[in-house]
């Protein structure tokens, strides 16, 4: 909450003083009035004009992250819209497309990316963060098609290869990885132009893509199809892709920009995490030692998560231990009467635990800031 004072003759007769909240900005952000951004930068310059002195109005590099857009009827459509759209260039593109030839598909794909793009700037002048970021989206989705024209053109598609675009999007195959690597690279360049945080979602989805196609030109080499090659992978891809998003967020987080102060790295914790859970959770092991070992790598999952302000890592960990825990209701503890009591009691035993947390909070996350990273503290 801020209270902010001003010469009322410099407010034409208005109260001197006011008392503003989140939330206010927030309404303001909704019905259009500011943008998201804008919001951000407000609340923080606010924010230090009445807690450290009057006229001490510059950017706070500690300040939070500014949040994602809200949850609104409008940003739904938008959403929504562009979603559909994605997916028709991409999930939903039919045989039917193979008609104009490889050069004529490139022709209107890359037409349509630069109108796209011409769009994103356009509204992103008019103040519209949320539609601009998600026809530049719709771009960068774009990319791998032109790329796929071109090496069809060309006869550059490596021979083998399945001979529809749709099966990018079904099919596991190591001659997706030049479309993979033109996406990440046309990605990060648009996402330094346009600095809008949607556009990290197609990033996010090709190093998914990646990690399963470089697990195929692995196991092509062996000769057949080895699921717990791809299980690895998957693990050693999700963790690269945790620290990646760690050091985007701690990027973002001491920022002086506002610009870049936003949650880019969002959608690179929500792949990581997916990507490194479900390998660790595919590696089933004989001996109730790696079993447990699993639970508690789930719970260090739990309280990092809530640690760091990350909730994908919190209820990934969650469905861990439940696996767990379930594990030893019906092979351990199957025919133990006392088991469903004990689980209770743990059960309870863990409210208390968020009971005193939450008293001893502000202590805890001081000695607990001393082992953070200063851009995540």
């Amino acid at each position: 909450m801020s209270n902010l004072a001003k010469p009322s003759s410099a407010l034409g007769g208005l109260p001197e003083r006011v008392t503003l909240t989140q939330a206010d900005l927030d309404a303001a952000q909704h019905d259009g009035i500011i943008t998201d951004v804008q919001a951000h930068a407000l609340w923080q310059r606010w924010f230090v004009a009445v807690t450290q002195a009057p006229n001490a109005l510059a950017p706070v590099a500690s300040a939070p992250v500014a949040s994602g857009p809200a949850f609104s009827f409008t940003n739904t459509l938008y959403y929504f819209g562009g979603m559909v759209a994605i997916g028709a260039m991409s999930l939903f593109m039919t045989l039917g497309w193979s008609s104009f030839g490889p050069w004529g598909l490139m022709l209107i794909s890359a037409g349509y990316l630069v109108a796209c793009l011409k769009v994103a700037d356009h509204l992103k002048s008019r103040n519209l963060p949320i539609p601009a970021g998600i026809l530049a989206t719709l771009a960068v989705v774009l990319v791998p098609l032109v790329v796929w024209c071109v090496q069809q053109g060309l006869g550059l598609w490596p021979p083998g290869g399945l001979s529809s675009y749709s099966a990018y999007h079904t099919h596991i195959n190591w001659r997706w990885l030049t479309l993979e690597f033109a996406t990440l690279a046309s990605g990060v360049v648009m996402l330094w132009r346009y600095r809008l945080p949607f556009m990290v979602m197609p990033i996010a989805v090709t190093l998914w893509y990646m990690n399963m196609d470089v697990a195929h030109a692995l196991w092509s080499d062996v000769g057949h199809w080895d699921w717990k090659l791809m299980r690895d992978v998957s693990l050693v891809f999700g963790i690269a892709t945790a620290f990646i998003a760690l050091w985007v967020d701690m990027r973002c987080r001491r920022a002086t920009e506002p610009e870049w102060r936003q949650d880019y790295a969002f959608w690179l914790y929500l792949f990581g995490a997916m990507m490194f859970w479900g390998g660790l959770s595919l590696r089933d092991s004989d001996s109730e030692l790696g079993k447990f070992f699993y639970c508690l790598v789930n719970l260090s999952l739990v309280f990092g998560g809530a640690v760091i302000g990350r909730r994908v890592f919190t209820v990934f960990g969650g469905l861990g231990v439940a696996i767990y825990l379930g594990h030893l209701s019906h092979k351990v503890f199957g025919s133990t009467l006392w088991f469903p009591f004990a689980l209770s009691l743990l059960g309870l035993g863990l409210v208390a635990l968020g009971i005193w947390w939450q008293r001893h909070e502000a202590q805890i996350n001081a000695r607990l800031s001393r082992f953070i990273p200063a851009g995540l503290r």
